[in-house]
């Protein structure tokens, strides 16, 4: 590999403009939040390889050669034969320094991976695993602010040159607000059945099925042609996330502004920091103060956070050597440009029989989106949600070729194509949930976002 200082001038927003003039660009955004999650972001575009899977028909392109190929394969299977061919013992300075694959996981790759069957209806059809492969990375230190280019060894010197030219000139941002009210929103459930829905959980749970499980309900803005680029940086300088991304899949775009890591994967490390309980910011300190303590004190956040970190121990317990899984860091609060979160790491060391591929595969998707037993609370989300939550509630981030590993929930994460943008928002349901209550839940966290796209005040809340 070699690594190039790129010279002053770039930001991470003009580089990724510039990324854009390529196909397939990417930024994976890690400047919001605490610096203890992760010290670079990253931006690229034009991959040598780009994998797309849908159930078990997969594809992968070569976009430099123009040719594909097409296989029937369980997706976990072609991203360990892919992993395995490209991996590289030299791991670099910082991630991706030798390069690696960018994209998600979509939520709805759960079937595959537990015995549980699918019957919401997948309306958007996006692909369940998209990942493009990349042999130049831009990284931006987020301390220093220095951009450095990493080229893997046999990188295009017309996709290097790219990036080693003068950066273009800042320029202002161009997001137009949208005039819109949560009256234009097109919800995929109606008041009447997100409250029967809530309900039906409550009953689940009374039966002993479940403790816990996490609903969500859709929403839909069509009619309105937006750049995605500007409106995920618009959400960038409004909130700013440790796990914020922007991806372009299949004439998609995912826009993600997470706070939160499914899994960190560095050597035989494994990390995971579920977020369970959430208040906004207050207007002055003293009600932030308040609203804060609140949460800290709140016994049924305490209880559904710790029910996770359980959940999370067994998870990290399928691939992890005896004895090694722990709990460092236990609800503790943590603030960002909007909310208050409390947030746990649980952590292990990989057992020495088992790859990243099979981490991934044993702990996803993550629990703080499920619910507790997972298995089960997958099959009632299944139930009760009407249509499939694609890349939402699934996982964005990169896995390089040395091995290292890091992927967010996909929480506060839109998904557009041509002139339609779906978000969707969640929580979690209790037995003392109140239907009426987590109704309006919904339309807090939907006006939420409606502020992020008009500019007129806070992004999206907890889910």
């Amino acid at each position: 590999m070699t690594i190039h200082k790129l010279p002053g001038g770039w930001s991470p927003a003009g580089a990724f403009r510039h990324a854009a003039k390529q196909p397939y660009p990417f930024f994976l955004d890690g400047a919001g939040g605490p610096e203890k999650y992760t010290n670079h972001s990253f931006i690229g575009s034009d991959p040598f390889l780009v994998v797309h899977a849908k159930g078990y028909e997969c594809r992968i392109d070569y976009p430099r050669e123009g040719r594909r190929e097409e296989k029937h394969i369980h997706p976990f299977d072609l991203m360990k034969e892919l992993f395995t061919k490209y991996c590289v013992e030299e791991r670099g300075a910082f991630p991706m320094a030798c390069g690696g694959a960018v994209g998600y996981l979509a939520y709805d790759l759960f079937p595959l991976i537990e015995n549980v069957e699918q019957h919401a209806v997948d309306d958007i059809n996006m692909p369940d695993l998209f990942f493009t492969f990349h042999d130049v990375v831009v990284a931006f230190d987020n301390r220093t602010g220095e951009a450095s280019l990493a080229v893997k060894e046999g990188a295009p010197k017309e996709v290097v040159d790219h990036w080693l030219a003068p950066p273009p000139p800042e320029r202002a941002p161009t997001f137009e607000p949208l005039d819109i009210k949560v009256e234009d929103l097109i919800a995929n459930e109606t008041p009447e059945e997100y409250r029967d829905a809530v309900e039906r959980a409550r009953e689940y749970i009374a039966k002993g099925d479940v403790y816990q499980v996490n609903l969500s309900r859709r929403f839909t803005i069509k009619g309105y042609e937006l750049d995605p680029i500007e409106l995920y940086l618009k959400f960038r300088e409004a909130s700013p996330a440790p796990f914020g991304a922007c991806l372009f899949p299949d004439n998609f775009a995912v826009l993600s502004n997470s706070p939160e890591r499914y899994l960190l994967i560095d050597g035989d490390y494994i990390e995971t920091r579920p977020i369970k309980g959430t208040r906004p910011r207050g207007r002055d300190p003293e009600e932030d103060a308040l609203l804060a303590k609140e949460l800290k004190d709140s016994v049924k956040d305490s209880a559904e956070h710790i029910m996770i970190v359980d959940l999370e121990r067994n998870d990290l317990g399928r691939v992890s050597s005896y004895n090694s899984v722990h709990v460092p860091d236990l609800a503790v609060l943590e603030s960002y440009a909007n909310v208050h979160h409390i947030v746990s790491t649980v952590a292990g060391r990989i057992h020495p029989s088992r790859d990243l591929v099979d981490c991934i595969r044993n702990s996803f998707p993550g629990g703080s989106i499920t619910g507790a037993p997972k298995v089960r609370a997958l099959s009632i989300i299944d139930e009760l949600e009407p249509t499939a939550r694609g890349a939402y509630c699934g996982s964005i981030g990169y896995i390089d070729f040395s091995g290292r590993v890091d992927l967010n929930i996909a929480i506060r994460t839109a998904i557009m194509k041509g002139d339609t943008i779906h978000f969707q928002v969640g929580g979690g349901i209790v037995i003392d949930s109140d239907p009426e209550e987590e109704f309006e839940e919904t339309i807090t966290k939907a006006q939420s976002f409606i502020k992020a796209v008009t500019g007129k005040g806070r992004v999206w809340g907890e889910q």
